[in-house]
């Protein structure tokens, strides 16, 4: 029966120490980084490309591949619009077009006309993560009205537009 007492004495001492414990986790220390002791990220981003995409021949081609492809809407050209037509769309890891879509207006002709104009275009030389091929998201303004919009700069090999 002592026994009994004693056993039940330390269940109910037991019981008052766990309630009388906050029920909040310890705070954790913060993450110091130090030189040399930097670990690379777990999951990379797997999008992120080493090398990105590039359309065959370079930004001359596509300046040229728009000048033979893209034709000026008729009702664009009553309306004297000119600008560029945003788009957006996947380069595969073949390097073909995919996920076609607008992302900034023109007309609703210069729009339908753009995408028209994207399914035309070559494979592109696919972005590259790792000597692997993947797949990227990309955007492109698609030239309408005036074609000095797009200039290409033949010292840097870069598409600029104004």
């Amino acid at each position: 029966m002592k026994h009994l007492f004693f056993i039940l004495g330390l269940v109910a001492s037991g019981a008052t120490a766990q309630a009388q414990t906050p029920a909040t986790p310890p705070a954790k220390q913060p993450i110091e980084l130090k030189a040399g002791h930097m670990q690379a990220q777990a999951k990379p981003a797997a999008n992120r490309p080493d090398v990105p995409p590039q359309f065959p021949g370079g930004a001359q081609a596509m300046n040229d591949f728009f000048q033979q492809n893209v034709k000026y809407p008729e009702a664009a050209r009553v309306k004297q619009v000119n600008g560029n037509v945003v788009t957006a769309f996947t380069i595969q890891p073949d390097g073909k077009l995919a996920n076609l879509s607008v992302v900034t207006p023109l007309t609703p002709e210069c729009d339908a006309e753009a995408l028209r104009v994207l399914k035309l275009m070559p494979a592109w030389k696919p972005a590259t993560r790792k000597g692997e091929p993947v797949a990227v998201q990309a955007r492109l303004p698609v030239p309408f009205g005036n074609s000095t919009n797009l200039k290409v700069e033949k010292a840097k090999t870069k598409t600029k537009f104004e």
